[in-house]
């Protein structure tokens, strides 16, 4: 196999363990990898603030903001701060979230293409707040990619499915697609152990939640995976939540996740940079042990790569 060019990786700011995240952080950047990016969970924001003063050089953002939870000008003058603290090395990774997420919230969305275009722009008119960094919008759907070829200056997925990237790219323009300034990033739930049932275990339990958002069942239906949607449907229908694990097909899991030996995981891994994908951000998790474990794993992973 061809050598690899480094993922960006995911972090999360865990209670109890921040400080050790922020020297995780530290580590994934002295060890050379091209991007950490930081989940929602104990305030994404907050933790990319920490790290514009904690790092030196690598680029950091968020992945993926929830655009609701603040107001635009609020976003813009913490998102002008941390990108000039940075000095420039920060992305705002943003999105629309999900209504049943949100309405935990006490939030009514909007229609979401119109939504993420209002937040842009008032984002970016809020007055004496500095330069902003890059936005990136949270894609997943082609209306949603294609805006943010309009309006931004990159794309997140998460949980995409790789066998249907090419397809969902199609909607950016050619200078696009071919990288350089406009980021194309997604999140893959990683799971690497040579006990594959355990792996894909670890990684079905991981995308649980997103198999009941109707805007995830919607897209992987568009991504062929109509059979195992609609049986999950049934199974929420029939209040079987337990059963969902079980109705995530192999075939389904590996397109939109990595697991197994390290070799398979290789090998999706450039698969993933094939399908067009040029900046994968591993999210990883482990078989046998808790988050800590799981970067010691991919640190190994392509220390032996």
């Amino acid at each position: 196999m061809p050598d690899l060019p480094l993922p960006a990786l995911a972090i999360a700011a865990v209670p109890r363990r921040r400080a050790a995240v922020l020297e995780l952080a530290r580590e994934i950047e002295r060890r050379e990898y091209p991007g950490i990016y930081c989940a929602s969970v104990g305030d994404g924001l907050g933790l990319c603030l920490a790290l514009a003063l904690q790092t030196e050089r690598i680029p950091f953002g968020t992945s993926i903001a929830n655009l609701y939870t603040r107001a635009p000008s609020d976003y813009a003058a913490s998102t002008a701060l941390i990108h000039e603290l940075a000095g420039g090395r920060f992305r705002f990774g943003v999105g629309v979230s999900h209504a049943p997420l949100l309405d935990r919230l006490g939030v009514t969305g909007g229609k979401p293409l119109a939504e993420m275009r209002r937040f842009a722009e008032a984002w970016r008119a809020t007055p004496r707040t500095g330069e902003q960094p890059p936005l990136v919008v949270a894609g997943l759907r082609k209306k949603m990619v294609a805006l943010a070829g309009e309006i931004g200056e990159g794309v997140v997925f998460a949980n995409a499915s790789r066998s249907h990237m090419a397809d969902s790219l199609s909607v950016l323009s050619p200078d696009q697609r071919q990288g350089g300034d406009f980021f194309i990033g997604n999140m893959i739930p990683t799971c690497i152990s040579d006990d594959v049932d355990a792996a894909a275990a670890v990684n079905r339990r991981t995308l649980s939640l997103y198999v009941t958002l109707p805007n995830y069942r919607n897209y992987w239906k568009e991504a062929g995976y109509v059979e195992e949607m609609e049986a999950i449907e049934k199974a929420l229908e029939a209040g079987e939540r337990k059963r969902i694990p079980s109705l995530m097909s192999d075939a389904w899991l590996s397109d939109c996740t990595l697991y197994g030996s390290a070799d398979t995981v290789l090998e999706g891994l450039a698969a993933w940079y094939e399908s067009g994908l040029s900046t994968p951000i591993i999210v990883p998790s482990s078989a046998e042990g808790n988050q800590m474990k799981a970067f010691e794993e991919v640190f190994e992973l392509f220390d032996r790569a």
